[in-house]
Formats: structure tokens, C-alpha cells, sequence
């Protein structure tokens, strides 16, 4: 059986935006697609995050920088050993993307998933918008606490007016050129999801 063997190099993608502007579901469809092609990548979800090595964390301003930091840690620890780690948080100031770039430095992508407020809260795929107009959830995002547009992004995503296939496809097509080719060796496979879910097991002790 033949097979590729990622020969890549480490770099973090980190999607930014407001809730429900498609950064996880991007994330997702990038994960798959540079698996489809021989990548190795991994994919961290700010949601997953919090209910795993970043719970106990709430979203006063000091807590969601100290999620940021964590996430942009672990990516660190990834990307050193040539994985190429997605990331998806909302990451709302130029204060916490500043905190990642100097962790990551230039390994670090900032790609903007850009999708107005009100598209956002109109899909409201979580339920969070209504409780959040309703007042019964505090410092939410957008309304309650402060979401800055980046001001120089790697790249923009302009959610609200493409597919979420079509700004993977963007995506993916930009980061090609820093990532090398895949080499095709006989018999050799690529990490599983299995390899994966433990080196993040690792990762929590």
C-alpha cells in the first residue's frame, strides 16, 4: 500500500471572528482537506478548549486572554514538531492576537473570518445571540463585550458572502505556498485521528 508521508512545515491558522461568522466549520473543512492531501494538521477548537484544558476559565477580559495564551501555547508545542495547527477562537482584541503573534511569531497566520454582527445573529446557530439580546448571558461578544475588526490580518474571509467551502478553498490555496509538497512513500501512513486525539491527551496531563 502506498501512501503520503507529510513533508511539511509547522505553521498555526489561526481563524478569528465573531460567534457563528463559520470559523469552526472552515477549520473543519481545511482539517479535511490537507488530510486528503497528505498533510498532517490538527485542528484546535476555542469551544472544545473551554470544556477541557481551558475550563474553569470564564470571559472576564483577564480569563480570555489567559484561554488565548494557553491555545496559543499548545499550537507552539504543535507547530515545533511540523504540524500545521488550526485554530478557531473568536480572539475579539488586537490586545489578545498581539499575545499569539508573540508566542507563534512567524509561524503565526491571522485569517479573518469576517461576517457582519447581524449575519452572525441571524444564523445564531448556538442560541447564544437571543439569550445574549435578552440579556440572560453577560459579556458576550458583540454585544456585551467589545469584538475589534483586525487591522492587518494575513487574510480576510468574507464569510457573509461566500460558502464556507468557497473561503476553505481561498484558504487553502493561500497557505500552499508554505507548506511543502507532500512526498509519496511505499507503506508508509499518516498520523490517524487516533494519533492525534492522544498526543492532545498528552498535552492535558
Amino acid at each position: 500500500m502506498t501512501t503520503k508521508l507529510p513533508s511539511q512545515k509547522g505553521l498555526v491558522i489561526w481563524l478569528l471572528g465573531l460567534s457563528g461568522a463559520g470559523k469552526t466549520t472552515i477549520a473543519a473543512l481545511l482539517e479535511q482537506k490537507l488530510s486528503l492531501d497528505g498533510y498532517y494538521s490538527i485542528r484546535l477548537d476555542g469551544d472544545a478548549l473551554r470544556e477541557t484544558v481551558n475550563k474553569g476559565l470564564g470571559f472576564s477580559a483577564d480569563e480570555r486572554a489567559e484561554n488565548i495564551r494557553r491555545t496559543a501555547e499548545m499550537a507552539a508545542l504543535l507547530t515545533a514538531n511540523n504540524a500545521i495547527t488550526i485554530c478557531s477562537l473568536i480572539t475579539p482584541l488586537n490586545a489578545h492576537r498581539d499575545i499569539v503573534r508573540n508566542i507563534l511569531g512567524q509561524s503565526y497566520f491571522e485569517v479573518f473570518v469576517d461576517c457582519p454582527l447581524e449575519v452572525c445573529a441571524e444564523r445564531d446557530v448556538k442560541g447564544l445571540y437571543q439569550q445574549a439580546f435578552k440579556k440572560q448571558i453577560t459579556n458576550f461578544t458583540g454585544i456585551g463585550s467589545s469584538f475589534e475588526a483586525p487591522t492587518e490580518p494575513w487574510l480576510t474571509l468574507q464569510a457573509d458572502k461566500t460558502t464556507a467551502q468557497e473561503c476553505t478553498n481561498k484558504l487553502y490555496q493561500a497557505i500552499l505556498p508554505y507548506i511543502s509538497v507532500p512526498q509519496t512513500v511505499p507503506g508508509i501512513q499518516s498520523p490517524d485521528f487516533a494519533e492525534k486525539a492522544y498526543y492532545i491527551q498528552t498535552l492535558r496531563r
